[in-house]
């Protein structure tokens, strides 16, 4: 399998990132993170970067690229900490009237999920509900809800449901239900390998400029074997989530459940890890509000149950080990 991007690939990956550094540098982050709500201006700049649509068929006015393209653009995405239900409206374009273009904000939710919360509900449009009978749609008006008052991840708002969830609108059957939690899981795992890509660089940086005993503390064998920890996590990742993408463009290849469980299983690890790292080298610094390291252990740790989380994914990894 061969996983060397394509010139086309570099340049997708390379305008995406010109993009975030210059609409949603840090500065703008913070903004964000202060505001709560979600920017709409912001929202249709990435519907109109082809993000929502980037799947859809050219005739129906998309961009008509496939899932090996899809995680590179979440995968900027998540190095930029980009707030947002990105993977769910990415995940209804097609499905659901607007989300390609911006017009739409979709969210969603697991029918059955214990937790009952919903991310960034106070700014969707619509809430896709994904159950075993298939995938439906609700006004997210209608759902009643109350306000968590201090989420994990600043950048993620959540409210919890207050009320069982109603039936409502089929859209598609269990076979689209679950490709979509496939599909899912395989762009959260982008995300999270752009938060461990970010916390990595992160912590690089400072251990370049902060000085002890006249050296940089990246000189020092215990900061380095950090760093290198680091750098071995997201590589591991990388092959990963982009062997899901591959697998997800291709079904021939291998299998899609492995490929996508191995994807967002070292993916989750290596963005939590990686986060818990950086605060590391950051020192008493990095537990402060000031210092960035925080928001990329926060994103990672948000981002980890979607779509299945850590343990569920090893449990697949091991069922699918033990039946060959």
């Amino acid at each position: 399998m061969d996983f060397e991007l394509s010139d086309d690939q570099m340049a997708l990956q390379e305008g995406v990132r010109n993009f975030c550094e210059g609409r949603v540098p840090m500065q703008v982050i913070r903004v964000l993170a202060d505001g709560g709500a979600l920017d709409r201006d912001l929202w249709r700049e990435l519907a109109d970067m082809g993000v929502f649509s980037l799947r859809l068929p050219e005739a129906d006015g998309g961009v008509g690229l496939g899932w090996a393209d899809a995680v590179l653009v979440f995968e900027e995405l998540g190095r930029a900490l980009v707030p947002g239900p990105l993977v769910w409206t990415h995940l209804a374009a097609g499905l659901v009237p607007g989300a390609a273009s911006g017009e739409t904000v979709v969210g969603g939710i697991e029918r059955d999920d214990p937790s009952r919360l919903v991310e960034h509900l106070g700014s969707l449009d619509v809430v896709l509900i994904v159950d075993a009978e298939g995938v439906w749609q609700v006004d997210a008006g209608a759902l009643a809800s109350r306000e968590i008052a201090h989420p994990l991840d600043p950048l993620t708002p959540v409210r919890e449901l207050t009320e069982p969830l109603p039936q409502g609108d089929r859209l598609a059957g269990p076979d689209t239900a679950a490709q979509l939690r496939e599909q899912g899981a395989a762009l959260v795992a982008g995300l999270l390998l752009g938060v461990a890509e970010a916390a990595t660089d992160l912590a690089v940086t400072y251990a370049r400029e902060r000085v002890q005993f006249d050296k940089p503390i990246g000189a020092f064998q215990a900061v380095k074997h950090l760093l290198a920890d680091m750098f071995t996590r997201v590589e591991v990742a990388r092959g990963a989530v982009y062997a899901a993408g591959v697998t997800l463009d291709d079904p021939a290849v291998g299998s899609v459940e492995r490929a996508v469980a191995a994807a967002k299983l070292t993916a989750a690890e290596a963005a939590i890890g990686n986060g818990k790292s950086c605060i590391q080298v950051h020192g008493g610094m990095g537990y402060t509000w000031e210092v960035d390291a925080h928001l990329y252990f926060k994103r990672a740790y948000a981002l980890e149950p979607a779509f299945g989380g850590i343990d569920a994914c090893a449990d697949t990894m091991a069922d699918l080990l033990a039946s060959t």
